[in-house]
Formats: structure tokens, sequence, C-alpha cells
């Protein structure tokens, strides 16, 4: 496809709506330019965001000359409506997949416009294209509507309470609206009897009373209360309703470095974020969603069928376990970042720290959600006992590393977090287990660590064995409770850390062109993640000040929304896929602590 990189809109100018099955990202410009249909991993039918229009798109605006643009949140919803600001009318669109009460129902795409002041005229263009564009879909007239089909893909159908026609398989619609009136457009799957054009006021507010009805079960009371719940509104519109599981992000191939090779599909479940996205959802009071995610990893550790069990790094949404990957060729990337990838290949990795993790949340879920199970706890002997018979192996790290396997401190850190909570765990709830061998090993990965990571001479912990190496992961020690967030050694490696990998406030994941360990060219930005752990781990330390001014500035490298990617760039403006999981989980995490030390409040919730 040509290249058309101007008609693109940067990632951080990007709303997002979701039904909990699927979500569709809105520029503020109002066209909807990303959205796979029907599932969240189904190929896009809207994908101008990593081409152009030829990708598909659906634009809906007004024609104002000089226009301000806004967008905004309904209040305690993920409804967006995008604003047009201009001499001769105030125009809005209202956005949003509509939330049923089947969760079996396909995505429906509900658009509404209305003049608020003045008088506007509007065009429309609907240009779905199957298949990340691939196939040759063709557009017909059905009565009031347009259906949309290509070979061996699903039909869609666009109704509108507009004329429409047809050019170049698209539908188009120009119109002229007085102020006061509106125009509503409903899409979806070609037999969905709901694509009608009677029912969007029902669907407005269903849709609005299931997100109010949620977010109004939030516990936070803290002073970034708007943040902390349109974090947690964001995590919710990445989770499975039929699964249970949540996604790295909602997008695919948006690159890492601006023109850069590193463009991943993050529309997976990867287990890492287990305890993370446990312990956010805990923290505000959404203990069903942390169930549910939990009841979904169990699926994955009890899935052996008497073989000896293997974790996998991610999988897909509703758990199956090979996700090759492979370029889209065709697409000419966001702002020319090629290759475009699908699939993720990190699938068949080795990563030792995901033990970690998984125990962690597990342990979590018993403290504050439901009690363990005879046959979970069967699952989680072997899965500690496969901790300790590879906890000195190489792996290729938290942050999947393409290039050599190493002893990473990282996946070192976390095997001890497995052993150390399932041991608590067996503990509290009088478990039997094989106490002796389990905290023999915790110990001797314990002495590893402080033995063979910790740099005499730098005076700071290592990347891993053999580098004098800094790393972002390195935040999580006193985040896990390994080590004191105010002894001596981890105070020096966090201003180590300080001096190396953190621009105001932002903290890079390592350096990889002093390294070459990721094993590919070019730099990436700053991990949005690690600059809310180390927040965190200021805060622990007892730099409250400095923590409270890190979190003001992270705050205003969001989006207009409130929504965050995977890294921000040397200006602060966002990179890779969005909106990212992992980030807005460490928001809420480093929100809730900050928020308590300077309340004053000792009683620090603990995991």
């Amino acid at each position: 496809m040509a290249e058309h990189h101007s008609t693109q809109r940067p990632i951080d100018a990007h709303g997002i709506i979701g039904d909990l099955r699927s979500a569709a990202l809105v520029d503020d410009q109002g066209s909807i330019d990303f959205f796979c249909w029907p599932e969240f991993d189904s190929p896009s039918i809207f994908l101008s965001l990593l081409d152009s229009p030829a990708a598909g798109i659906f634009q809906l605006a007004p024609v104002l000359a000089n226009a301000r643009r806004q967008q905004i949140y309904l209040p305690d919803s993920n409804v967006l409506q995008t604003r047009w600001l201009g001499d001769e009318a105030v125009v809005e669109v209202t956005d949003l997949l509509a939330i049923d009460e089947d969760p079996q129902q396909p995505p429906l795409l509900v658009r509404r416009v209305r003049v608020v002041s003045g008088r506007a005229t509007l065009h429309l263009q609907c240009a779905p294209r199957h298949d990340y564009g691939r196939a040759a879909t063709r557009a017909r007239l059905d009565g009031a509507g347009v259906c949309f089909e290509a070979p061996g893909q699903p039909g869609l159908r666009l109704v509108a309470s507009q004329p429409l026609h047809i050019e170049r398989d698209a539908a188009l619609a120009q119109f002229t609206l007085e102020q006061g009136q509106g125009a509503e457009f409903i899409f979806g799957g070609l037999e969905d009897p709901r694509v009608t054009g009677n029912d969007s006021d029902l669907h407005l507010r269903r849709t609005l009373k299931f997100w109010r009805d949620w977010i109004g079960q939030s516990n936070y009371r803290g002073r970034w209360r708007e943040m902390v719940n349109r974090s947690a509104l964001a995590l919710k519109l990445l989770t499975s309703r039929r699964h249970g599981s949540i996604l790295a992000a909602a997008t695919f191939g948006l690159p890492e470095s601006p023109g850069g090779e590193r463009n991943w599909d993050y529309r997976y479940t990867w287990v890492r974020d287990a305890s993370f996205t446990v312990y956010a959802f805990m923290r505000l009071g959404f203990v069903a969603e942390a169930n549910a995610y939990m009841g979904w990893l169990r699926g994955r550790v009890s899935d052996c069928h008497g073989q000896p069990m293997k974790l996998n790094i991610l999988y897909g949404i509703d758990g199956r376990q090979e996700l090759p990957e492979s370029p889209l060729p065709h697409l000419s990337g966001h702002g020319g970042a090629q290759p475009v990838r699908i699939g993720n290949q990190a699938y068949d990795q080795v990563q030792l720290d995901i033990f970690g993790e998984l125990l962690d949340a597990v342990y979590l879920v018993n403290k504050y959600g439901e009690a363990i199970s005879h046959e979970g706890w069967q699952h989680t002997i072997k899965v500690v006992d496969q901790v300790c018979a590879t906890w000195q192996q190489k792996d290729v790290g938290i942050w999947e590393m393409r290039g050599e396997q190493h002893h990473f401190l990282h996946s070192r850190l976390m095997c001890w977090v497995a052993l150390d909570r399932a041991i608590r765990l067996a503990s509290k709830r009088s478990l039997p287990a094989p106490f002796a061998r389990w905290d023999q090993t915790r110990q001797a990965i314990y002495d590893d660590i402080w033995s063979q990571f910790w740099d005499e001479q730098r005076g700071h912990f290592v990347q891993h064995i053999g580098s004098t190496a800094l790393d972002g992961s390195m935040l999580l020690m006193p985040l896990v409770r390994f080590v004191s967030a105010k002894d001596p050694r981890w105070l020096a490696t966090l201003d180590a850390i300080e001096n190396s990998l953190v621009r105001d406030g932002m903290v890079y994941r390592y350096r990889n062109d002093d390294s070459g360990i990721d094993g590919l060219p070019g730099r990436e930005g700053a991990f949005a993640a690690c600059s809310f752990w180390y927040v965190e781990c200021l805060a622990r330390a007892g730099r409250v000040e400095q923590a409270h001014l890190e979190f003001e500035q992270l705050l205003r490298y969001a989006n207009p929304l409130g929504l965050y990617a995977e890294e921000f760039d040397s200006h602060g403006r966002h990179l890779g896929n969005t909106p990212q999981a992992l980030t807005h989980l460490a928001l809420i995490s480093a929100a809730c602590f900050l928020d308590r030390r300077l309340s004053g409040d000792k009683s620090v919730w603990q995991p």
C-alpha cells in the first residue's frame, strides 16, 4: 500500500473504546483507525493507523476550518466524546462499543453526532478492509444500510439515519445539521439483529450504566482519584469477559523506536502481568476481576494432561499456546516503522521469572480473594518443584531479549519470590509441603543474588552475571520485598539507576546502546512502567517529596484522556502499543503507596 504517514495521527492522539471482547482506537479528528473484529486478536477491519486509509478507516467529522479539537470520556465510563469548537459551530461525536447482556454477541459500534451550537456540514466515510487490509472487501447497498463482504471473512453492515451511497467500496455520506440536531450510525455483524437505526439511546444508557456501576466499586479515595479510576477503566477494557484474561495492550505494530523495527503484537496475555494485575485490582477492591484472572491462569497450569508442566510466557486470550509471528509487508507501518508484525514468537522463549509472578498472584488471591483448592495446591507444588530444578539456568529475561541467554538478576529474583510465596502460603494455610527443601532452595537463591549480582567495584547490583550494566527491572527488588527499601546497598543501586537510566523521571529499561544485549538495532524509548516503579521506590525509600514531584511529572505525560502507551520518547510523547496494561498497573500501585505516605498513613496495604 502507498505511504501516507502524513495522514496518521500520533499514538497519543487516540482514545480507546471497547466491549470486553474487542477494542477500537479513535483519533482526535473523529477517525476510527484501528479496530480488530470480532475479537481483540482477530484480523483488523480498520487499520489506517499502521498504513493509510486504504487499510481501512471510519471517519465521521464536521467540515470546520481551524476548529479546536478535544476528546473526553463521559464521566466514569469508556464512552468517548470527540468535540470540535469552531467559529461557526460546536460539534460532538460520541463513540462506544455497546456492552450487551450476552457476552457472546459480536462487537456493535455506535457513533452519534450532534451539533451543540451553530450549523455544520458533516462528512462520513466507512471503509472497512478485511484481514489486515489484504482481502478484497466489496460494499453493496442494502435498504437503509451498506453491507461489506470479502471471501472467507465475516460480513459487516452499517446502518445510518442519513442517506448513504457507495464509492470505491466505501460508504459515504455528507449532510448538514442545525443546532440541536443529530445523526447516528450503527456498525456490526452482517447477521446481527442489533444493527438497526433505532436503539442507539438504549445502547448508550446500558453501556454507561455498565461502566459506572463497575468503577463505582473502586475503593480508592486518594488525591489522584481521576487518574487511578481512568487506569482501572483502561485495565477493565483490556480484559476478556468470556475468558478472564487480560491483554498486554490493545494494539500491534506500534513502534517502540520511531521508524525502527521494534514493532510487536501485544494483543495477548502475559503471565508476567498476573501479579501486577491481581495486585492492582485487589488494591482497588475489584476482587471478582482478580479471581477471574486467576481462574484463567489455573486453566493454563492445569492443562498438562499428565505431561510435565509447561508454563508459557504468553498465551492467546482464549488460552491457545502457539502464536507464530509473521510480518505484514504490505503495510507501511506507523511513521514508516517496519516490519509490522502479528503473532509473537516470545511464546516459545524461556523466561524463568514468570514462576515468581504466578506464585505472587496465587499468594495474593489467597490472602484477599478465594482460598486455593486442593487441586490448585497440587499444581502449585509442581510449579515450585520446577523452580527448584531450573533456577540456575540461563534465560532471555523479563525484556524478552532476542540476543544471547544470560543469568539475569530479575529471573533469579522472581525464582526467589516463587519459593518465598509458596512457603508463606503453605505456612498460613497449614498446607503440606516439602518445607526443608523449599527453604534450602530459597536461601540458596538469596545467597546467589547477593554474591553473584552485587558489583563491589561499582557499588550496585548488575543486570546479569558478567555484566556491569543496570536494568530497570531492579526497581522491583524492594517492591517484591527481597530487600529493604532503605538497605544501603539497595539505595546505592537506586542512585546508580537514577544517574544512568533516569531522564526527567522517565526510566529506560536498559542502555542497549552500551550493552548491545537485546539483539536489535536502534534505541528504544523510556519504559513507562519502570518510571512508575521508580516513583514507588523513591517513596518507599523515604524520598517522598522527590517521589511526589516525579509522579506529577509522569502524570503530565499521559495523553489528554489519561491513557499511556508502553514507552516515552525524548519529548515525553508516546511510543509502542497502547494503552499498555503494565503502565496503568504500575501507576495504580505508585498512586496508592504515595498517597498514603503523603497522608501520613503508616498502615500501608501489604501484599
